[in-house]
């Protein structure tokens, strides 16, 4: 009897294991510290683009699907759940942060203005370049381009 109530004391004091759960040590942060909170998806970023020609303080949960090679100045974004080649090319605000080179295929919620602008045949080639394109598919480009662009102050990386 003794001997039942001491291990059932012993294996009362052992300390407990914490259940996981979401927190900071989860995420990367990247520019200006942001929060989750509010992020809209890809898809309704788009719809509110077609009505707007540019949103500021607006926050989005996107799929990375590129980034600068040279120095991770750059990257583009899509969605995370429907299949597409649109995409959304982010800068960061004053050049004051650069992201890593290797996060392509990971989800990112970016903070920031949106907005549509047309994109010079020679800026197209110069982020091709960037990007490690052969020098074929970048003399390919030959038009410029109205694209959905963002201008991030702030970007978590959701690992």
């Amino acid at each position: 009897m003794y001997l039942i109530c001491g291990l059932l004391f012993i294996a009362g004091c052992k300390q407990q294991t914490p259940i996981a759960k979401i927190n900071d040590e989860n995420l990367s942060y990247f520019g200006d510290k942001i929060t989750s909170d509010g992020a809209i998806t890809y898809e309704d970023l788009q719809v509110k683009l077609k009505a707007d020609e540019g949103l500021d303080n607006i926050k989005v949960k996107a799929k990375v699907t590129g980034v600068c090679q040279a120095k991770g100045c750059w990257m583009n974004l899509t969605s995370t759940d429907v299949a597409n080649d649109d995409q959304i090319f982010v800068k960061f605000k004053d050049y004051g942060f650069f992201m890593p080179k290797d996060i392509a295929g990971r989800e990112v919620i970016v903070e920031g203005k949106a907005y549509k602008e047309i994109t010079s045949v020679d800026e197209l080639r110069h982020y091709a370049e960037d990007e490690g394109m052969d020098k074929e598919e970048i003399l390919a480009i030959t038009e410029p381009k109205e694209e959905l662009k963002f201008m991030a102050h702030g970007v978590i990386l959701l690992n």
